[in-house]
Parts: C-alpha cells; sequence; structure tokens
C-alpha cells in the first residue's frame, strides 16, 4: 500500500490543447474517488498564473515544483502557426525545454500527450529512444533522435508517450493500471464509459 500520494503534475502553457491535460486529469481524479491516495495538480512551467488554452479556456495553474511531483504529464498544443501559442512557440523560447531537462531525478516520470512529446525532445530526453506522438508530427519527433514505434502509448520506463488528443486518455489509464493494478483502471473506465483502446508498447514486448 503506497504510504504517500502519488503526485500528478500537468504541464500546461497558453496554446495548450485543452483535452491533452483535461482527459488525463480526469482520469486521474476518478482514480483518487476511488480511494487511490492521488493529489493532481495543473502547473506552469514558471510561476503561478492564468493559462489560456488552444481553446480560449482560461484557468490558473500552480508554479513550477518538479521536485515535488512523481510524474510530470506534458500536454501538447498548437495549430503550427508562428503566430499562435503552442508547442512550437515554447521550443521556440526554450523555456519549457530547459525546466523539463532540468527536472530529470530518479524516481520521476516524465510523460507526454499528442506534440507535449516534441518539447521532451527539445529537452534532449527523447533521444535514442522509443516514443510516439501525433502521427502528423512523427517525422519531427524523429528528426529530433526519438525511436518513433506504433504503440497508442508507448512506456518506456521513466519516459512515457502517447498518440494525438484522445490518446491521452489511454496514457493516463495505463499509468493508473502500471502504478494502481488493473482492478482500480477498471473502476474509472466504468466511470468514464470508456475502454482504454490500442496496445501499450513496453519496453519492446
Amino acid at each position: 500500500m503506497r504510504r504517500n500520494p502519488f503526485r500528478v503534475h500537468l504541464l500546461v502553457f497558453d496554446g495548450a490543447d485543452d483535452l491533452d491535460f483535461i482527459a488525463p486529469n480526469e482520469v486521474f481524479q476518478h482514480a483518487a474517488h476511488t480511494g487511490e491516495r492521488i493529489e493532481t495538480t495543473l502547473v506552469t512551467g514558471a510561476g503561478p498564473g492564468t493559462v489560456t488554452s488552444a481553446f480560449g479556456t482560461r484557468f490558473e495553474a500552480a508554479g513550477w515544483a518538479p521536485h515535488e511531483a512523481d510524474l510530470i504529464v506534458v500536454a501538447g498544443g498548437g495549430n503550427g502557426s508562428e503566430d499562435a501559442p503552442g508547442v512550437d512557440r515554447e521550443i521556440e523560447r526554450g523555456h519549457l525545454p530547459a525546466v523539463l531537462r532540468a527536472a530529470q531525478r530518479p524516481g520521476l516520470v516524465l510523460a507526454a500527450v499528442c506534440t507535449g512529446a516534441l518539447l521532451l525532445a527539445a529537452a534532449g530526453i527523447t533521444r535514442g529512444r522509443p516514443c510516439t506522438t501525433h502521427h502528423l508530427a512523427q517525422d519531427d519527433l524523429a528528426r529530433a533522435g526519438g525511436r518513433i514505434v506504433p504503440g497508442r502509448v508507448v512506456d518506456d520506463g521513466d519516459l512515457v508517450t502517447s498518440g494525438g488528443v484522445t490518446s491521452g486518455l489511454d496514457l493516463a489509464l495505463w499509468l493508473v493500471e502500471r502504478n494502481f493494478g488493473a482492478r482500480t483502471a477498471l473502476r474509472v473506465e466504468s466511470v468514464l464509459e470508456y475502454e482504454r483502446r490500442g496496445t501499450v508498447w513496453r519496453d519492446g514486448r
């Protein structure tokens, strides 16, 4: 039995896709409602503040505190325009890749939904490692040194990535199963009326 809460931080930024962080957040919140000790927090890459999502939703997020997290889930988002907020702009700014790179430590799992994997790639975290992202961004991830594999969720231990948008549900359900067992994951699926899709690629198996 886990003595301390499992602390999930969802990294968001202006232009983050709404479902990329809302879907995993709901999965983890439902898992907590089953009795598991899970704390879920939306965080920015800097101080606390207001973030505006890709579709205009405004919400408050806590400040960056990776030393307080067991799992950091990085959202994707952005329409590819140089003038629009999102992953491309954050990569150009360089701040989020830098803080993600610095956050790495034993015991911390970094995960990404959709093009959030490109932020991890910009931090050098996916280089030479199995990973995935939205199918339209897989070439970019490969050029950054990632080893693309076809799973909807790709689990390489302390790096877990997933495909586009809705795969955030699958990633979060898998992480619930991995940390709390199939029984809890099945209970969350029942509440959501959603069954995890696709095969999880794990350790080449």
